[in-house]
């Protein structure tokens, strides 16, 4: 699909107000007795709810329920007939204006209690009476207004997933034309996510990232456009041969932008967000890797080798309040052995919750499924390992957005 700008025009919805719930209806005098409700309400079997008015204005709402029951005990004809209507009036209805937001009245209704959304509540305009509404009615339309407001929100997380997928397009095109044997595995939680990867060419070799950032859904989404800005932003400035410094630089562009360094931002007050990364450049004549890490692991599997290595990275992450500004990273080179299998992910695999004891997927099974089909192309071995893990989540929910990175050299 591709992203066409011209079609970001969301649709809009007008405001519901009081004034849409109001019907119109019948209402008497204060003065009335109660033999003429009874009518009325012999009359008009529909009719729920009476307001009762002095010079057009209402001062109470008698319940069709109430009074009816109240009018059928023994005597009750006899000794209220003649008397006014307000001894069975509700002398404290909700009344409302018909300009009132549905928001606001929902909250007013919820306030009043059960007598609100059983009885209903009155509408005026400019303290005139101009109907009733009903609960029924108020809780449809705020069932309508909540389902297109959840529409329009999925709308523009949609149109927001084509934009992050649009942003990751070109750095999974450069890895097919530089990497014959990887594979790139992203999978948001949600519809957006709050992981991403880099991948980019450069005279010589191919530099790489793979990062976790802050929370998933639309708030992780935002932080990976701040993170991956501040990526392109350093790999201008410093090149790709220094992984650990692009990490550096990226930490203190993350801490400024989002005031973390501010010493004006009260404690608590501001963000404490940032990503875990694996930054791994790779030197085509010397066949060297620089690989550098905060809170990411580089995994390798040599030819004839029985084991996995691993290379963690460091256990400060970028970004965050307890991060110093200074913090520097270290980077790590390896000689790798031609044929080698390598692997980067973030912890949403690791992470996930699964199996018969419900325990977190872990390293070791990782590292089997690695071990397995070491051999294997790159893309076989993240097929098995995506069965494998698919297994072993069964019917547990997704934990966390899903990104991984398997490549041979």
């Amino acid at each position: 699909m591709e992203f066409n700008a011209s079609r970001l025009h969301l649709p809009r919805y007008r405001s519901s107000v009081a004034a849409d719930l109001c019907i119109a209806t019948e209402s008497v005098q204060a003065d009335a007795n109660n033999f003429a409700v009874l009518e009325l309400f012999t009359e008009r079997r529909d009719m729920m709810s009476l307001p009762v008015t002095e010079q057009d204005r209402p001062i109470g709402l008698i319940s069709r329920n109430i009074f009816m029951s109240q009018m059928s005990k023994p005597f009750y004809h006899e000794v209220y007939g003649k008397k006014s209507c307000i001894a069975f009036m509700d002398k404290e209805p909700l009344i409302v204006d018909a300009a009132m937001s549905i928001e606001d009245l929902t909250f007013r209704a919820v306030e009043a209690g059960e007598k609100a959304l059983a009885d209903g509540f009155i509408i005026t305009e400019d303290g005139v009476l101009a109907g009733v509404g009903f609960g029924l009615q108020l809780m449809n339309v705020v069932a309508t207004l909540q389902a297109e407001k959840n529409r329009q929100i999925m709308h523009s997380i949609d149109y927001a997933s084509v934009i992050q997928r649009a942003l990751l397009r070109s750095s999974s095109a450069e890895l097919r034309a530089a990497l014959p044997d990887a594979h790139l595995e992203w999978q948001p939680r949600d519809v957006v996510g709050g992981d991403f990867y880099l991948f980019e060419r450069h005279a010589g070799g191919w530099f790489a990232a793979l990062a976790d950032c802050t929370g998933h859904g639309v708030p992780g989404a935002f932080m990976t456009l701040i993170a991956s800005s501040a990526l392109s932003q350093a790999l201008r400035d410093l090149g790709p041969h220094d992984p650990a410094a692009l990490i550096g630089a990226v930490s203190r562009a993350i801490k400024t932008l989002l005031g973390q360094d501010d010493a004006t931002v009260e404690a608590g007050a501001g963000s404490n967000d940032g990503m875990d990364c694996a930054f791994i450049c790779h030197d085509d004549a010397s066949g060297q890797l620089h690989f550098a890490g905060a809170k990411q692991s580089l995994y390798l599997v040599a030819p004839g080798q029985d084991e996995v290595q691993c290379l963690d990275g460091a256990r400060m992450g970028v970004g965050y309040v307890d991060t110093p500004a200074g913090h520097a990273w270290q980077n790590h080179v390896l000689e790798v052995v031609p044929g080698s299998l390598l692997f980067l992910t973030t912890d949403g695999l690791l992470d996930q919750i699964g199996g018969a004891r419900d325990i977190a997927y872990g390293k070791r099974r990782m590292r089997e499924q690695l071990l397995a089909r070491r051999a294997a192309p790159a893309g076989e071995v993240a097929a098995a390992l995506l069965h494998d893990f698919g297994a072993w989540q069964g019917k547990q929910p997704r934990r966390d957005d899903l990104t991984f990175f398997c490549f041979r050299l």
